[in-house]
């Protein structure tokens, strides 16, 4: 005889926080409009149910280009919430993932359950149905404590960039207005994951050099010396 369970069970979901760095290097943040109740009409992040025979990331990843359109992302698993009273429909349990993605390679389109798909500014946001509003910060804080010590924020440049817009980047990540240029540029350099590929080139001002993300250096160099590795991290100046 197969096994019953007597109990009552939470449903399962999946939540997927994805954020892009626009031309004018803001930080942004993919939402969808929902369709249907609850929260017809409100912004939410992209999601849904779990089905019995997926697993949380495969589900994760079908939401999102089921309801964005946006596909072939290096997820990664950011934390569960389970308040009781977070779901109006019931006793709903979801697992969060988070992506960074360049917003150029990731055209969007609503579909599924989606009436619109936008990215917003992290820090200019409308309304958010369930919890997600604590998700996003949940996300946002990942993100700033795991850019000091690990190279995640280059999935946001183009392959090729300078030291300038990488700073950039990691102020925008960061949420501060300047870091200390020289001190960034020595922790930069010091992690040895960036390879120069050359200099700027038809520009007005003195032409910079130019940077590409070596990941087979990274990959080796978190393999052999990890705990090293987190000792040399970006622990920047602010």
């Amino acid at each position: 005889m197969a096994y019953t369970y007597e109990y009552p069970r939470p449903a399962l979901t999946v939540d997927c926080v994805i954020f892009g760095l626009d031309e004018s290097h803001q930080l942004k943040v993919l939402l969808i409009q929902r369709k249907n109740d609850p929260f017809a009409g409100r912004w939410a992040l992209p999601g849904g149910f779990v089905d019995m025979d997926e697993s949380l990331e495969a589900a994760a990843l079908r939401e999102l280009e089921e309801e964005t359109g946006v596909r072939d992302v290096f997820i990664e698993q950011l934390f569960t919430f389970g308040a009781p009273e977070r779901d109006p429909r019931g006793r709903v349990v979801s697992v969060a993932y988070y992506a960074l993605v360049n917003l150029s390679e990731h055209p969007v389109e609503a579909a599924s359950d989606a009436r619109s798909v936008e990215w917003f500014a992290v820090d200019e946001l409308p309304p958010l149905a369930f919890d997600h509003d604590k998700i996003l910060q949940a996300a946002i804080a990942r993100l700033r404590a795991k850019v000091r010590y690990q190279p995640i924020g280059f999935e946001l440049l183009p392959e090729q960039f300078t030291l300038s817009q990488l700073q950039q980047l990691y102020e925008t990540v960061l949420g501060v207005d300047e870091l200390n240029k020289r001190n960034f540029r020595t922790r930069i350099l010091k992690m040895g994951v960036l390879r120069e590929v050359g200099k700027q080139e038809n520009v007005a001002h003195r032409p910079a050099k130019l940077y590409s993300f070596d990941k087979e250096a990274y990959e080796q160099l978190f393999r052999e010396r990890y705990d090293d590795l987190l000792r040399r991290g970006v622990d920047f100046e602010i």
